[in-house]
C-alpha cells in the first residue's frame, strides 16, 4: 500500500514539474536574454571626434601651428570616413563634410566649433547615445583607476607632472589648469578615456567598462576642487555630466562647484523618472533605426536602474501608476523586441506615464502580503506545535516530565535560529535585491511550498508520522538529553526555515505588510495553542490541515506568477503581453507566460487532488495529553 502510494506521489510530482517545464519551453520560444554589454560603436566615436574639434580646432587656428592644424585635419578626415560608412549617419553626412572642408582650409574656427556642438546634439538625439552614467559615479573607484592607469603620466594629483610626462609630446593634460578645464565636461572626458586621442600618448582604455569610465571621468573633475563642507545643491546627473565647471558656476554659483564635483546627492524619485524618460527616448531612437537589441537593452536599463529603485515611492503614492508603468514597460519591450511598428507609439505612451508619475497621490494596499504571511505563520506554526506536543506526550506517558526542558530548549533554539535566518535574509535582500533575485527567490519558495504541501506534509500520513516520532522519542530517552534536544530542534527548525523562505519571498514588494501579518499570525497561533493546552479546546485538525494545505498551494501559484513577472522584467524570460487582466492579489499579470504557467500548475494540483483522493485515516488532535 505504501509503495503504491509513493509511486503515485512520484508520478504526480513528475506531472507537476513536467507541465510547468514544458510550458516554459514552448512559450519562451528559445528566447535568449539580450546581451547587456554596451558597445561603443562608430556613432559615439564620431561624437568624440566632433567634441575634440569643437574645443581644440579654434586654438589650433589661432596658433597657426602647422603640426596642430595637420592634427585637426586628421581628426576631421576620420570623422568624415566614419560618417560615410554608417547608414544611420547618412542624414548628417553633408554637415560632417562641411566641417571637414573648413578644417582642411583652416577657416571659420568659430563656425566649426558651433557646428560641432550642434551636430553632436543632433547625433545623440538621433542615435540614442547615452551621455550620462546610469547611476551615481563612484569617486573612490575613479581614484583607484587613476592611481593605477593615469598617475604615471598625469601625476598623482593630476597636474600633468607624472614620471613619464617629460618624455611625452604633447605633454599630458593638467587637470588643474583653467584652460584645460574650461570646455571639458565629464561626457567629453568619458569619450577620451574610451577612444583615446590620436596623435598623442593618450591611449584608449577599452578594457574599462562604462561604470569605471564614468567614475574616472568624474574623478578628474574633483582633482582641482577643495574639500566640500556642506551638501551640494540638487543638480541633475545629466547636467553634471554635460556641463563644464564654468557652466555650473554660472547656474549655481562658483562656491557650489567644489561640492558638486566632490559629493553626490542620491537621486530622488523624480530625478530617477526623468532619467528613465531619457533612456526610453533613446530606446525609441534605436528601435526606429532597426537596432532591436540596443532598444531592448535601453528599456531594461530604464526600468532596472531608474524605475525599480523608486518602486516603493511609487507604490506608496499611487499603486495604479506603478501598475500602468510596469504594463507599459512590458508592452514597449515586447514591441521593440519583435520589431513591431507600434513600438514608437508604445514608447511615447510610456514616456507620458513617466512624466505623470512624479505627481501621483498617496494610497496603497498590501492586503495580499498581510494575509498570506498570517496564514503561513499559523499553518507552519501548527505543524511545529503538533510535533512538540507529540514529544511532550511521550515524555508524560513515560513519566519523564523532568526531561521536557530539553525539548523546550530544542524548539525555542530552532525558532531563534529561524528568526536569525529571516533577519539576515532580509538584510541581504535589502542591500542587494533586484528583479532577477526576486524571481529566483520566488521559484525557490514555490518549490518548497509544493514540497511541504504535497509530499512532506500530506495529512494522510500524519498518523504514521506521529508514530515514527514517538518511537524516535522513546529511543532518545535511552540516549540522553542531547538526542531529545536534537529531535525537537531539527523538527521545528525545518518549519521555521521554510517559514523564513516563504516570508522573504512574500516581503519582496511589501515588507511592512509581511511584518504585520507575521506578528498577527504569531499572536493568533499563541492564542490557539494556549486554548488547546490550558482550556482543553478541541480543534478539527484534519479540516485545519486540509484547509492550510490549500493555502500553501494557492501561495505557490501566486509566487509562481510573481517570479515569472520578475524574470520577464529583467529580460530572462520573453514578455508576451495579453489583454488587461491584472490581479496582483493572486500574482496574475497581463502576460501569457505567467497566466498559462499558473493555469498549468493549478490544473496539475487539481489533478493530484483528484487522483490522490482516498479515505483519510484519523488525524490526531493537537492535545499533548494524548
Amino acid at each position: 500500500m505504501n509503495a503504491t502510494f509513493n509511486i503515485r506521489r512520484l508520478r504526480i510530482a513528475a506531472i507537476v514539474a513536467g507541465a510547468v517545464a514544458v510550458l516554459f519551453f514552448v512559450l519562451s520560444g528559445g528566447h535568449r536574454p539580450t546581451s547587456t554589454q554596451t558597445t561603443a560603436g562608430g556613432e559615439q566615436q564620431l561624437v568624440a571626434i566632433l567634441q575634440y574639434l569643437e574645443s581644440d580646432y579654434p586654438a589650433a587656428v589661432a596658433s597657426n601651428n602647422a603640426g596642430e592644424l595637420d592634427e585637426q585635419r586628421a581628426f576631421s578626415a576620420d570623422a568624415l570616413a566614419i560618417a560615410a560608412r554608417l547608414p544611420v549617419i547618412a542624414p548628417f553626412l553633408g554637415r560632417v563634410a562641411s566641417i571637414d572642408a573648413r578644417v582642411r582650409q583652416a577657416s571659420d574656427p568659430a563656425g566649426v566649433s558651433a557646428d560641432c556642438v550642434s551636430l553632436v546634439d543632433d547625433l545623440i538625439a538621433a542615435t540614442g547615445i547615452s551621455r550620462r552614467p546610469t547611476g551615481t559615479p563612484d569617486l573612490q573607484l575613479g581614484a583607484r583607476i587613476f592611481a593605477q592607469t593615469c598617475a604615471s603620466c598625469h601625476g598623482p594629483t593630476g597636474a600633468g607632472d607624472g614620471p613619464a610626462a617629460a618624455a611625452l609630446k604633447p605633454r599630458p593634460a593638467n587637470f588643474h589648469s583653467p584652460e584645460v578645464m574650461a570646455g571639458l565636461t565629464p561626457f567629453k572626458a568619458f569619450n577620451v578615456i574610451h577612444f583615446g586621442v590620436k596623435g598623442t600618448a593618450m591611449p584608449p582604455f577599452a578594457t574599462l567598462d562604462e561604470k569605471q569610465s564614468w567614475a574616472l571621468a568624474f574623478y578628474l573633475f574633483s582633482l582641482r576642487q577643495p574639500q566640500c563642507d556642506h551638501p551640494p545643491p540638487r543638480v541633475s546627473l545629466d547636467d553634471l555630466a554635460n556641463r563644464s565647471d564654468e557652466e555650473l558656476a554660472k547656474s549655481v554659483g562658483a562656491a557650489e562647484v567644489r561640492c558638486l564635483r566632490r559629493r553626490f546627492l542620491e537621486p530622488d524619485a523624480p530625478t530617477h523618472l526623468v532619467s528613465a524618460h531619457a533612456q526610453v527616448e533613446a530606446a525609441a531612437h534605436r528601435a526606429e533605426r532597426g537596432d532591436r537589441a540596443g532598444a531592448e537593452k535601453a528599456i531594461l536599463d530604464a526600468y532596472l536602474s531608474d524605475v525599480e529603485p523608486v518602486e516603493p515611492w511609487l507604490r506608496a503614492r499611487h499603486p495604479e501608476t506603478l501598475t500602468q508603468l510596469e504594463k507599459s514597460f512590458a508592452a514597449t519591450r515586447a514591441a521593440m523586441e519583435q520589431g513591431d511598428p507600434r513600438a514608437k507609439d508604445e514608447a511615447a505612451r510610456l514616456m507620458g506615464l513617466l512624466d505623470r508619475a512624479a505627481g501621483s497621490p498617496a494610497a496603497t494596499t498590501r492586503a495580499s502580503a498581510f494575509w498570506f504571511a498570517l496564514l503561513v505563520i499559523v499553518r507552519e506554526g501548527f505543524e511545529a506545535a503538533v510535533i512538540v506536543a507529540a514529544l511532550l506526550a511521550v515524555l508524560k506517558k513515560r513519566k519523564q516530565v523532568s526531561r521536557a526542558r530539553f525539548v523546550h530548549a530544542g524548539w525555542t533554539s530552532a525558532l531563534v535560529v529561524g528568526a536569525v535566518v529571516f533577519a539576515l535574509g532580509r538584510k541581504a535582500l535589502a542591500g542587494a535585491m533586484d528583479e532577477k533575485l526576486e524571481g529566483f527567490l520566488a521559484f525557490v519558495a514555490v518549490a518548497m511550498l509544493l514540497h511541504a504541501a504535497l509530499w512532506l506534509n500530506a495529512r494522510s500520513t500524519t498518523r504514521k508520522t506521529m508514530g515514527d516520532l514517538r518511537e524516535r522519542t522513546q529511543g532518545a530517552l535511552d540516549r540522553g538529553a542531547v538526542a531529545l534536544f536534537a529531535i525537537a530542534f531539527v523538527a521545528v527548525f525545518r518549519e521555521s526555515f521554510e517559514t523564513a523562505v516563504f516570508l522573504e519571498a512574500l516581503s519582496i514588494d511589501a515588507p511592512s505588510a509581511v511584518v504585520w501579518g507575521g506578528c498577527a499570525g504569531a499572536v493568533l497561533l499563541v492564542v490557539l495553542v494556549v486554548a488547546v493546552d490550558r482550556l482543553g479546546l478541541r480543534l478539527p485538525m484534519r479540516t485545519l490541515f486540509r484547509a492550510s494545505t490549500v493555502v500553501l498551494l494557492a501561495t505557490a501559484v501566486v509566487l509562481l506568477g510573481q517570479g515569472i513577472h520578475s524574470l520577464e522584467e529583467v529580460g530572462l524570460l520573453p514578455s508576451r503581453p495579453m489583454g488587461s487582466l491584472r490581479i496582483e492579489l493572486l500574482g496574475i499579470y497581463p502576460d501569457c507566460i505567467g497566466v498559462l504557467a499558473q493555469a498549468a500548475l493549478s490544473f496539475a494540483l487539481i489533478l493530484w487532488s483528484v487522483l490522490n483522493r482516498s479515505p483519510a485515516p484519523r488525524v490526531p488532535r493537537l492535545d499533548p495529553a494524548e
